[in-house]
């Protein structure tokens, strides 16, 4: 992923709404959903919801298909996972107790990174 594809991405991301907005997205799976329904499940007005979806398809973590009189949402999982990749990947270089914290399933204690020097838990 280019530096200012990543760097797109980020921005985007950088917002509790938008944050809020990609977690319903992806509980809701490939089939997405409706803006009506979106605006409804996190309170936003249309237009409000309307800027925060533009600005997420435009960075490439969203996509969009018209059904009929409606407009289908859906996150975009390869643009998703192309940035949590660049992160792991380009960035962290996948050091090996970044990794560990992105295992599903396993608790903020349990993958703590410890600084050299530190005390085991």
């Amino acid at each position: 992923m280019e530096r200012s594809k990543a760097l797109a991405a980020l921005s985007a991301l950088a917002h509790g709404d938008r944050l809020d907005l990609i977690r319903l997205l992806v509980q809701a799976g490939g089939t997405g959903l409706p803006a009506g329904e979106i605006a409804r499940a996190l309170g936003l007005s249309a237009s409000r919801l309307s800027f925060h979806l533009s600005a997420l398809e435009q960075a490439g973590l969203l996509r969009s298909q018209r059904v009929a009189r409606n407009v289908i949402y859906a996150v975009d999982a390869g643009g998703l996972g192309a940035i949590i990749a660049y992160l792991l990947n380009d960035c962290c270089m996948e050091h090996p107790e970044v990794v560990a914290c992105c295992r599903h399933g396993r608790s903020v204690a349990e993958s703590a990174i410890r600084l050299p020097g530190s005390a085991a838990p």
